[in-house]
């Protein structure tokens, strides 16, 4: 047991360096902080300008990171094994003494502990920013929507790593990874209006819908986090809230759990049978 958690230790280490050598790991900090900051500038603009509070940034920041973050992790896991695949460095990984299960996650780990660093590197940029120009005291809210953002990264991290093991050119994954991002973040919004208003779906079923959906599990879970209400979300939120209660939580949570967890798995399982060329 030992040994298993040395190896995948040092595997971690090694994709850790790698990533936070990378130029993205760095664009997308400076991005997403640069962006958190316009966000605030406009949630303000309706008090009188300048930066607003942690609170309404918090709500402004809900829909800049359903843009960036599932298209940072998607693209982060989808580029990993193929990558090495693709450079002839899978196969002098695995002609270590290694298994394939401490490979993948070791990378899963690396990447994702990169992307807990860039996340918050890019809210903690905001908050001091916001805290220096002497904006509201209260950053609960901000720190809540902080760990609901790095629990979707590490459900589209482990969704892109599957793309990943699929993949014999980094390309082809990565291109898998913007077309999945797209599905997610457009065309299943309009999915559900779509179904919605053709089929007249109950509400029940409309939020069953939206369950399956990583990004609504996010936009809902973050939206009670922030406003403590789901009225939003009209009809189907006020039926969620009076139904589910306070178990919507531990709801939400065990959603993005089986989105970081299955796809994972099934990634092991099918690397366990690919060819490493």
């Amino acid at each position: 047991m030992s040994e298993i958690v040395s190896t995948t230790a040092t595997l971690t280490g090694r994709e850790l360096r790698d990533a936070l050598r990378s130029r993205w790991f760095l664009m997308y900090t400076i991005a997403f902080a640069a962006l958190g900051l316009a966000v605030s500038y406009v949630s303000a603009a309706n008090v009188g300008g300048g930066l607003a509070g942690f609170g309404r940034t918090s709500a402004g920041l809900v829909n800049l990171v359903l843009l960036v973050v599932p298209l940072m992790s998607l693209t982060a896991g989808a580029g990993t094994i193929a990558s090495d695949r693709e450079r002839g460095m899978l196969l002098y990984l695995l002609a270590q003494p290694i298994t394939r299960t401490e490979l993948l996650l070791g990378k899963f780990i690396g990447l994702a502990l990169t992307l807990v660093c860039s996340i918050c590197l890019g809210f903690g940029v905001v908050a001091a920013v916001l805290a220096w120009s002497g904006s509201a005291t209260h950053p609960a809210s901000l720190f809540q929507l902080a760990g609901l953002t790095v629990a979707l990264a590490l459900a589209m991290l482990s969704v892109g790593i599957l793309l990943s093991t699929f993949a014999r050119r980094t390309s082809v994954a990565i291109a898998s990874a913007v077309f999945l991002w797209l599905a997610f973040v457009f065309v299943s919004d309009l999915g559900l209006m779509a179904g919605a208003m053709t089929f007249k779906l109950p509400i029940e079923q409309l939020f069953g819908w939206s369950m399956v959906n990583p990004l609504q599990v996010f936009k809902m879970w973050a939206l009670r986090s922030v406003d403590a209400s789901l009225d939003v979300l009209g009809p189907a939120g006020l039926y969620v809230e009076q139904t589910c209660g306070r178990s919507l939580g531990a709801i939400f949570a065990a959603a993005l759990c089986a989105w970081t967890v299955c796809p994972l798995l099934v990634a092991s399982l099918l690397f366990r049978r690919r060819s490493a060329v």
